[in-house]
């Protein structure tokens, strides 16, 4: 079937998430949608977000030298089926990881900013997560993200250690064992590379 006009520039990807207009990647490994694939630990591009108390705020201010916290960064929006899915499992990790110097972000690119998430946060019990915003998906560019959901794991040092493009049981015990070891502060003498 030929498709034609503006859907013929969108992606089809991660259970049925239409996305377009972002930057193109270079292919990952086969059948890596719903796997963390390890990349890094490779520097982060200059981010901001604006984070849930309405300010501007560069993801260095919180992560790399002197900050000391791991991030699970999850780009999502509400109109996003998968994100939705994932989104209570995201929040019982923020909960498992709240004494363990690991943030959860989940950077929403609703155009409609908290306006949108707040009433989703609330009608879907997420307790655990602040709104963080990216209503120009500026973020998710510079990250050269394919698609929602994608979750990038930060090391303590800022850098990209992994990421997850696609769904996935955040709270799993494999997935919280991945994100510890590669988003939590290491102890002395184990210093990732």
């Amino acid at each position: 079937m030929l498709v034609r006009g503006r859907r013929a520039a969108l992606g089809l990807l991660a259970g049925g998430t239409l996305v377009g207009g972002l930057s193109p990647r270079p292919a990952r490994a086969q059948n890596a949608i719903g796997k963390l694939v390890e990349e890094g630990p490779k520097p982060l591009p200059a981010i901001t977000l604006t984070d849930p108390e309405g300010r501007e705020r560069d993801l260095s201010s919180i992560v790399g030298p002197g900050a000391g916290k791991g991030i699970v960064l999850n780009l999502w929006a509400t109109w996003c089926a998968p994100c939705v899915e994932e989104m209570p499992a995201l929040d019982r990790l923020a909960t498992l990881l709240a004494k363990e110097g690991i943030l959860v972000i989940p950077a929403s690119s609703d155009r409609g900013g908290r306006a949108q998430v707040d009433p989703f946060f609330a009608r879907t019990g997420i307790q655990h997560l602040g709104p963080w915003l990216d209503p120009r998906s500026a973020a998710t560019r510079a990250l050269g993200a394919r698609g929602l959901p994608t979750t990038i794991l930060i090391d303590p040092q800022g850098r990209e250690r992994a990421r997850l493009e696609g769904g996935a049981a955040w709270d799993s015990a494999e997935l919280v064992a991945d994100v510890r070891r590669l988003c939590g502060t290491p102890k002395p003498g184990t210093e990732p590379t």
